[in-house]
């Protein structure tokens, strides 16, 4: 069964190759879905998926890569919207 996850990443995870690291983590679970920075420094990631890939994903949030400093993840369950791959968003 498919869900979908808005996920939203704090701490210090831009200018530390988050998106890109988590398009390839995403990637790597099998995901759909996007990931972007936000204006207030943070990161905006929706994914689709099995719920074990999702779960995790969202562990893999936690850290990031190695120059992050993840301090909070927060996750929302929301509606399948059909993503055809996993993309970068500016």
């Amino acid at each position: 069964m498919l869900k979908h996850f808005n996920i939203t990443i704090r701490g210090k995870v831009q200018g530390v190759w988050y998106r890109a690291s988590a398009q390839q983590a995403g990637q790597r679970f099998g995901l759909v879905g996007f990931v972007k920075n936000l204006p207030d420094g943070g990161v905006y990631c929706e994914a689709e998926g099995s719920e074990t890939a999702l779960n995790d994903f969202v562990v893999w949030c936690r850290r990031g890569p190695e120059l992050a400093r993840v301090e909070t993840v927060d996750t929302v369950e929301s509606a399948i919207l059909g993503f055809s791959g996993f993309e970068i968003r500016r």
